[in-house]
C-alpha cells in the first residue's frame, strides 16, 4: 500500500511542477509565440494610442524635505546610542569577541550536556542487548535440551514399538 501511495504522491508532485512551469513561462511563450506569428500590437488593426498625461512628479516636488538625505544629527537625542557610538573600535571588537566567547562557552556546555546523556543512554542500550544476549543463549540451551530429549524419546518409543510387533502387535 506504501509503495501505491509513493507513486501516486510522485505523480501528483510531478503534475504540480509541470502546471507551476506552465503557469512561469507560460504567458512569456504566448507573447513569443504570438510576436513572431506577426500578431503583435503594432501590426494589429487598433490605431495607436495617443496619450497626453503630464510628465511624472519629481521626489522633489512630492516631498521637499526628503532631498535633505544628511544624517548628521541622526541619533542626537538618544543618549544610549551616542554612548555607543562614542565607544573606540577595539572596544567595538572586544565586546563582539566577548560576545563570542560567551556563545562558544555555551554552546561547549550544551555539548557536553548532550554527550554525557548519549554516553548514559548507549551504556543503558549496551546492558539491555547483553541481557538479551543471555536470554537468548538460555532459550538456545533450553532448545538443545529440549531436543535431545525429543531424540532420546524417539529412540525409546521405536524400540518399544519392535518389541510389540516381536510380540504381536499389529498397530493401528
Amino acid at each position: 500500500m506504501s509503495r501505491r501511495s509513493g507513486a501516486c504522491l510522485r505523480c501528483c508532485l510531478v503534475i504540480f511542477a509541470v502546471i507551476s512551469a506552465l503557469a512561469v513561462a507560460g504567458p512569456s511563450l504566448y507573447w513569443r509565440f504570438k510576436k513572431s506569428m506577426g500578431l503583435s500590437p503594432s501590426k494589429s488593426s487598433c490605431p495607436p494610442c495617443i496619450c497626453d498625461c503630464p510628465p511624472p512628479l519629481s521626489l522633489l516636488k512630492i516631498a521637499p524635505g526628503l532631498a535633505n538625505l544628511s544624517v548628521s544629527d541622526c541619533g542626537s537625542n538618544d543618549p544610549e546610542l551616542k554612548r555607543e557610538m562614542e565607544k573606540q573600535f577595539v572596544d567595538l571588537l572586544t565586546e563582539e569577541l566577548k560576545l563570542q566567547e560567551a556563545v562558544a562557552e555555551e554552546h561547549s556546555h550544551h555539548m557536553n550536556v548532550t554527550f554525557g546523556e548519549a554516553k548514559r543512554v548507549a551504556s543503558q542500550y549496551q546492558r539491555e542487548a547483553e541481557k538479551c544476549n543471555a536470554a537468548t543463549e538460555t532459550c538456545e540451551e533450553a532448545r538443545e535440551h529440549a531436543e535431545a530429549l525429543m531424540i532420546r524419546e524417539r529412540k525409546v518409543t521405536t524400540l518399544w514399538e519392535r518389541r510389540a510387533r516381536q510380540m504381536g502387535w499389529e498397530g493401528e
